[in-house]
């Protein structure tokens, strides 16, 4: 038995062998007639003029596993596989083209445009249409444009310059926080003039998406576009559409970009030697109102020491602290990396990303000696962090690790920010955001050619972790800090023993780690599902289509109850010849925040279009520079229920019923001493709600041209636009109502405001020889707004008032020159309150009124609003084989800031250069000289502090290079390459003391950022 089992295993070994050597010899004929077969082509590829187009994807129609891409002059090699002889050649904005190449050594393939001006595809509400026959006005950018923003990790900072009729207003610089404040043409309620913002068609935040990851943005802004939306798209919409995946083999992209942050223009704040010779100039001229402010004037001697000390101690017992430079890195590093991949196939479409951002924190890490390190986080930055402390208060942190602080006023003159920022412990802040879209769609041809049908199902979670880390501030140890009094050199700390046993001071590091919590006011749930029928079919020269939407939303955060609303939605289209259209939109919409008889509103709008340049006649004209000449315009009704920026605030929620408080009981006891309350509680009428209250109406009308021009070197539109908005909510503290009336008044809907003004948009694009193109684009945009009723006071003066004036209007008293001398001074008008502190060198203010006396009566509109009405954008670029390069300009005009960068004031020697100051040899000054002991009156100042808020700055620039067509790069199998340089806020020009788009912060903001960049995008 042993040996039939042994032979059978030899047996088996031969076979196997036998079988493998088989097996050899097959593999190794296939190989050689594979071979044989395969056939190496090249070929060049070009556009309809000539033009050779780099990034052409070419791989073989039965095995799409085998391609390439072109060179940067449009070349490619490919390796035929067998009998797959059929390559295709694809691109984005041309027409794909499928070629047998059987036999061929040389093929040259022209590829002709797919989307020419006429049949470019624009995202609209619900929807996408030709851009020939969109009626409305919608401005859109994808993704390219938004990836070369110069770094910036906000997808609001990437909008601004790039679409004409949006403003955008940083109101930060702070990393995580860089979301501007978004104004859609102009201001057109005192409520809300947020835009309605869109991600794949759910109201999401535009902070939670990546750059990467956006395929487009449209921006929806006239009555024809916006009016699906209802009660929620007065203000325009933001259109954000994610990228999908695209029929085909794999594509995988990586990116990386490093980032060099540095602060863009601060307030120039004086050193101490400027701060205390600008404080005995004061006092100097403050003698004769208050002698005892003599005491602070300070020799010359003693001065001399703050700039010029002899040793350690006169450094420490002088200060002289620059604490923009103590407090600020010069530069903070960010990173951004993304990998995505896409691909599908008919029936399957995939698009994957991966986004990692890190933003570095301009803000200095320092040593604690706690046991922990400070280092970047949401919470530490929240911490007041103010570099306008004045700099002879004390030394940071003097040499034997003692911070500093201020004896003899520590609650009035300032808290020292590097303290703050290195022993208040770590907090880490995660923001989690689950967006969940189920879409489902079923092509119904089979019953009516044209008719498709969908339903989506959205579920959206977001929450924010807090307070996770280390708390070193609410506990019994405090920290050792000290000061130095420079007159006599004594020292003083705020700890001599240690609290936990009466002996010397210790460092007794009493933190201890925290464990997070939920934050409810950030925690967000949204439930949102929706069902749509479309139709579109041409027969002959006509195109119909038609659009229905009915979509339910629940919204809320944290505990609050729920916020709902229900939209029926319909539009219809008409093309005709291609040459003309109309469009009919409606929305039938409910709001929870109105009463039953004013829940739900109707919505309409319509819009024309004639596609002039197809006509007959024009084309008998021989005009062949003309590409495309249109014109459009549209009229129709928008709602806007969102009558506070917080959704959620009681005060605004429920405004159609009368709110009670309950609590508080009365005295049973008519007399004697603390009587017993009766054991029921009161209820009282907290506020009158109004029934009659319902959403704001905003009437638009848009009238448009869109052009190009010589074979799409030029190209462009020119809009101009109406609105009047009507039924904006008026709170009761800003009606008039009589003061007996015994409670507030109700709110109620009797604002109207009327805006308009203009759009210029110009493209062009010119191929310059084979190897250049040049190219670039201009916007402006003019928007403003006037009030016309806001239940002003019939019996109060005109430039009181809030109507006549633009919306959120700046008003101030106005100055005219200085008091020169005694003499002017006691010739001048008199102001009721602190008039006997008036002194020569202070504004003459104006008496508006003309009653003899300055009062608040004569403060008068002043400038123009914190909107700027005019914003402009000139970008220009080129291209020369494999380098690329642009510069972005963008800017704003008639716009009034208020900086209140106030010096000295008896606390402290904080003082900013505000220019030259007043004094009897120099009477055209720019500012008066600041106070020290005396007071001036809330009018002194003028306009002192209000500034021209216009800018122009160098918003981007970029120098690229593309590597295609070099062999190494195939080699480490990649199909391209792009390393860029590019930067972001590089160049200001303003007469702002300092870098801001927005009246928020003031000295104590976070800083804009100008970015440095350096990155690379790999295409495999």
């Amino acid at each position: 038995m042993k040996k039939i089992k042994q032979r059978i295993f030899y047996f088996s070994k031969g076979w196997f062998n036998i079988r493998l050597l088989i097996s050899l010899m097959m593999i190794l004929n296939g190989l050689i007639l594979s071979a044989q077969n395969q056939q190496t082509v090249q070929g060049t590829v070009v556009d309809s003029r000539n033009e050779p187009l780099p990034g052409v994807a070419i791989y073989l129609r039965d095995n799409t596993s085998v391609g390439t891409i072109t060179d940067i002059d449009g070349r490619f090699t490919i390796r035929l596989d067998g009998e797959n002889t059929v390559i295709v050649a694809s691109f984005i904005g041309m027409r794909t083209r499928t070629l047998d190449i059987a036999g061929m050594s040389q093929v040259n393939i022209v590829m002709e445009d797919e989307v020419t001006v006429f049949d470019e595809v624009i995202i609209v509400g619900f929807g996408q249409q030709r851009k020939e026959s969109v009626v409305g006005a919608i401005s859109q950018t994808d993704s390219r444009t938004l990836e070369r923003t110069g770094g910036v990790s906000s997808l609001g900072q990437a909008l601004t310059g790039n679409l004409p009729g949006v403003v955008t207003m940083s109101t930060s610089g702070r990393p995580g926080e860089e979301d501007p404040d978004i104004v859609i043409r102009g201001v057109s309620s005192w409520n809300n003039s947020d835009p309605l913002v869109l991600v794949d068609g759910i109201e999401r935040p535009m902070s939670g998406v990546d750059i990467n990851s956006v395929a487009s943005i449209s921006v929806l802004k006239d009555a024809s576009a916006t009016a699906v939306y209802g009660v929620r798209g007065a203000n325009g919409v933001i259109l954000i559409t994610t990228k999908r995946g695209q029929e085909g083999r794999a594509s995988v992209n990586v990116n990386f970009t490093t980032t060099l942050k540095s602060h863009s223009k601060l307030p120039e704040l004086m050193d101490s030697y400027d701060a205390l010779m600008l404080r005995n100039r004061v006092i100097e001229h403050e003698l004769a109102y208050r002698p005892e402010a003599w005491s602070f004037y300070q020799p010359q001697a003693v001065i001399d020491k703050y700039r010029w000390p002899a040793n350690l101690e006169e450094f420490e017992r002088y200060p002289n602290v620059d604490w923009v430079d103590e407090l600020l890195r010069k530069y903070a590093t960010s990173y951004n990396a993304n990998v995505n991949v896409s691909g599908g196939t008919k029936s399957v479409k995939y698009f994957v990303s991966l986004d990692y951002t890190h933003e570095g924190d301009l803000y200095k890490s320092f040593e604690n000696n706690r046991g922990y390190e400070t280092g970047f986080g949401y919470d530490r930055l929240n911490v007041r962090s103010n570099y306008g402390i004045a700099p002879d208060a004390f030394r940071p942190k003097y040499s034997d690790g003692s911070f500093g602080y201020y004896f003899p006023n520590p609650t009035q003159a300032s808290t020292n920010s590097m303290m703050d920022l290195s022993v208040n412990g770590i907090g880490f802040e995660t923001n989690n955001r689950v967006n969940t879209d189920f879409t489902l769609e079923q092509d119904l041809g089979f019953l009516l050619e044209g008719l498709t049908v969908q339903g989506k199902l959205a579920f959206d979670n977001s929450f924010r972790e807090i307070n996770r880390g280390i708390n070193d501030r609410d506990h019994w140890e405090e920290k050792p800090t000290k000061w130095i009094d420079p007159e006599t050199g004594v020292e003083y700390t705020n700890l001599s023993t240690d609290r936990l046993n009466r002996f010397d001071f210790r460092n007794n590091n009493a933190w201890w780690a925290t464990a997070g919590q939920v934050d409810n006011n950030e925690t967000f749930r949204r439930v949102n599902y929706s069902t749509q029928i479309n139709y579109t079919n041409t027969f002959g020269n006509h195109t119909v289509g038609a659009m229905g939407n009915f979509s339910r939303e629940q919204y809320t955060r944290g505990s609050r109850d729920p916020i709902y609303r229900e939209n029926w939605v319909f539009r219809g289209t008409y093309d005709f010849l291609r040459r003309y259209n109309i469009e009919f939109n409606g929305a039938y919409n409910g709001s929870e925040k109105f009463g039953p008889d004013y829940r739900f509103g109707f919505f309409p709008s319509g819009g024309v279009g004639w596609m002039m340049s197809e006509e007959p006649l024009f084309k008998r004209l021989n005009l062949h520079w003309v590409d495309m000449f249109k014109l459009r315009a549209s009229y129709g009704k928008i709602g806007n229920d969102r009558i506070h920026w917080d959704e959620f605030n009681e005060n605004f929620r429920w405004l159609y019923m009368d709110t009670w408080n309950y609590g508080g009981a009365f005295n049973q006891g008519i007399t004697g001493i603390d009587p017993n309350q009766s054991p029921y509680q009161w209820y009282s009428e907290h506020s009158v709600g109004n029934p009659n209250i319902q959403w704001e109406v905003a009437t638009k009308v848009s009238v448009g041209v869109d052009y190009a021009f010589l074979g799409g070197m030029l190209a462009g539109s020119i809009d101009y636009f109406t609105e009047n908005r009507t039924n904006i909510l008026l709170e009761g503290s800003r009606r008039a109502i009589p003061s007996y009336f015994g409670t507030s008044a109700p709110v109620a809907n009797l604002g109207e405001v009327d805006t308009h003004g203009y759009e210029v948009e110009l493209r062009w694009n010119r191929p310059v020889g084979r190897n250049w193109r040049l190219w670039g684009n201009i916007f402006y945009t003019h928007a403003e707004s006037e009030v016309i009723f806001a239940d002003d006071p019939v019996l109060r003066a005109a430039y009181q008032n809030v109507a006549g004036m633009p919306v959120h209007q700046t008003r101030s008293h106005v100055d005219y020159g200085y008091f020169n001398n005694w003499d002017e001074l006691y010739g001048s008008t008199a102001h009721d309150g602190l008039d006997g502190d008036r002194m020569p060198g202070n504004y003459i203010i104006l008496d508006y009124d003309a009653d003899g006396i300055i009062t608040g009566f004569d403060q008068i509109p002043y400038g123009f609003t914190s909107v700027p009405q005019q914003t402009m954008n000139l970008q220009i670029g080129a291209d020369y084989k494999g380098w690329s390069g642009f510069i972005q300009f963008y800017g704003a005009r008639n716009v009034t800031r208020w900086v209140g960068l106030s010096s000295l004031g008896g606390t402290r020697n904080t003082a900013f250069n505000e220019g030259s100051y007043w004094s009897k040899d120099d009477n055209n000054a720019d500012v008066p000289l600041p106070r020290w002991s005396t007071q001036a009156s809330a009018y002194t100042n003028g306009t002192r502090f209000l500034h021209d808020g216009s800018y122009l700055r160098l918003k981007y620039a970029e120098i690229a290079y593309t590597f295609g067509s070099d062999d190494w790069i195939r080699r480490i199998g990649l199909n391209n390459m792009r390393v860029f340089i590019n930067g972001n806020n590089l160049i200001l020009w303003t007469k702002m003391p300092d870098d801001r788009e927005s009246n928020t912060g003031g000295n104590t903001a976070y800083p804009t950022a100008r970015r440095y960049n350096l990155g690379v995008r790999i295409s495999l």
